[in-house]
């Protein structure tokens, strides 16, 4: 008999009743043997606690109450979390059938990887589907000097890691999950999977695209944290080197193909 490890997802809500439904039902639809939902609502207004209600039976633990935002949420998420393998699913975005077969196979079966990511696709506001998000193996000089190329719905961690940095950083209100997977690439190599996880939702009102100056200032203090100051036309050297590296595993690999 097979053995699954528990994979818990949280998903932090607030006001998305036109995405909430479909991004549940893409759990459902995993139809994994030891799935833990955990869905942290911050009070919304709108039909996203009628439909909670609605599935409540597929939920190991859902509330829908005031809070401090979608970091504060997932914390919360995190504190009441029991799986072995941790993630978080945005409430408009979706995973890839089979995701999480795939992901508690290759935990079960590697027994060293702490952090793994996968792809991506970009999808709009109907659901259609834009482009891929295909990425290359970790480079820590092209994350710092790039951009968090991590999809951040195709990230899976092993529940001993998230411990061991301390968890989500509260401070952060756009850039937690470039912060947190930064520090735990300071303890362990994340590991690249060639394959399709999730799809990411892609619109204007979308948080990181209506905030993207304040997403940037967060992303700058991540960087500058880890490598120190430098002086901007040294900055602008290295992001030079890193895109181009970048670029060209991209291309090395297929990755801009559909």
């Amino acid at each position: 008999m097979e053995t699954w490890p528990r994979i818990t997802v949280v998903t932090p809500s607030f006001n998305q009743g036109r995405f909430i439904e479909a991004t549940i039902k893409s759990l459902i639809e995993q139809d994994y043997p030891n799935l833990e939902h955990i869905v942290i609502d911050g009070g919304s207004t709108d039909e996203t606690v009628s439909i909670l209600e609605r599935y409540a039976d597929h939920f190991a633990y859902w509330q829908s109450e005031p809070d401090n935002g979608q970091t504060d949420a997932l914390i919360k998420g995190f504190a009441r979390a029991t799986g072995d393998i941790l993630c978080w699913l945005n409430s408009d975005d979706l995973f890839e059938p089979g995701a999480l077969r795939f992901v508690g196979s290759y935990f079960r079966d590697h027994t060293s990887v702490r952090f793994l990511y996968g792809d991506s696709r970009w999808i709009d506001v109907d659901g259609r589907y834009l482009k891929p998000k295909k990425e290359h193996p970790f480079s820590q000089f092209i994350w710092l000097y790039d951009h968090n190329f991590f999809p951040q719905p195709s990230c899976f961690w092993r529940r001993d890691l998230y411990e061991e940095v301390g968890g989500l950083d509260e401070r952060f209100e756009l850039a937690m999950d470039a912060d947190l997977f930064i520090r735990f690439a300071e303890r362990t190599r994340p590991v690249h999977v060639r394959r399709m996880l999730s799809q990411m939702r892609l619109y204007p009102e979308q948080k990181n695209q209506r905030m993207r100056t304040k997403s940037d200032q967060e992303d700058a203090l991540i960087r500058t944290r880890v490598v120190g100051a430098e002086a901007l036309r040294m900055r602008r050297a290295k992001w030079v080197v890193a895109k181009t590296m970048r670029v060209a595993m991209k291309v090395a690999l297929g990755a801009y193909l559909k």
